[in-house]
Order: C-alpha cells, then structure tokens, then sequence
C-alpha cells in the first residue's frame, strides 16, 4: 500500500512533539503509549464504507512500529542487525465500526517483556469512542530463523518501554 494518498501521518514536527503522534507513560507509571493518527483510505473499506477487519492488524503494525522506534532504533534497523521479531499470534477485538473517512488513533504498548518474546497491546479510538483493542504476540529470532534472547542491545530500551527499569 502506498501512504502518499493515505495520511498515515507521523511526520515530525521541527518545534515540540509531533502534531499526530503521541507518547504516554513508560517508566514506573507504566508502559509507555505511541499513538498514530490514520485517516481512513477508500481501499481499506467495504461496499457500504466500513473498514475491513483484516485493515486492524496493519494499522497495529503502524502503530508497534513507531512504538519500535521509541527504543531509540528503527525497526529496519533492527533487522539489519539481525534480529527479526516474527509474529506468532494475533488478536482483535472489534466493538465498533470505523468508517471511510473517519481519522482515528492506534495506540500500542509493551505488555509484556519476556526473555524471547514481546507481547504488545493496541486500542483503536475515535473521538474517544474505542472501536478496537488486540494484541499480538512475537518471538525474536536470527537471520537463520531460530528463537534467541532480545539482543543484549536492545533490553535496555525495550524494558524502559514496558515500564521496567529506568
């Protein structure tokens, strides 16, 4: 898909925090929230106008990206190094319907931290309405595809993401 006409918007801003893009928590009042604006595409909805429902997990995706980027790395970075975070599960919970030109907010989490695994969490909201939540859940592995630790590198940032040690 191309963004051009798209506005998945997360362009920095020069003075103070981008305009559509959102950071909340982290450290000892817990995980730290990111934020991405999407206006929804005509592509991404059916006949009558709704979005699709497998439109969510790409705009998680969206979202835990920026999320990644947090870490001070962006997520191709990482994989440059190495170290890939495949997607073993997902999960979306659907409450409300998002509408062909509706813009609304996906927010992503660490939920959970482990040895090999990250677990990060979602909400998709308009106009304070939560029409989504879901989650999914990745394993780190190498260039040769077996499972490893998250790189000794990246823990420290990725705990301060989930709210751990500062």
């Amino acid at each position: 898909m191309t963004d051009a006409p798209a506005r998945h918007r997360e362009a920095e801003l020069g003075d103070g925090p981008p305009a559509t893009h959102t950071s909340i928590g982290g450290g000892a009042a817990g995980p730290r929230r990111v934020g991405v604006e999407v206006e929804v595409r005509y592509a991404e909805t059916d006949a009558q106008g709704v979005v699709h429902h497998a439109v969510y997990p790409v705009w998680f995706e969206v979202a835990r990206t920026r999320l990644c980027r947090e870490s001070g790395r962006h997520y191709a970075e990482i994989e440059r190094g190495g170290y890939h975070l495949t997607v073993t599960s997902v999960r979306v919970r659907y409450l409300r319907p998002a509408r062909y030109g509706d813009t609304v907010c996906v927010s992503s989490w660490i939920e959970r931290l482990g040895s090999r695994g990250v677990r990060f969490a979602y909400e998709v909201v308009r106009d304070g309405a939560l029409l989504a939540s879901g989650s999914t859940e990745h394993v780190w592995i190498d260039d040769a595809g077996r499972v490893r630790r998250i790189p000794d590198e990246l823990r420290p940032a990725f705990e301060r993401l989930a709210g751990g040690k500062e």
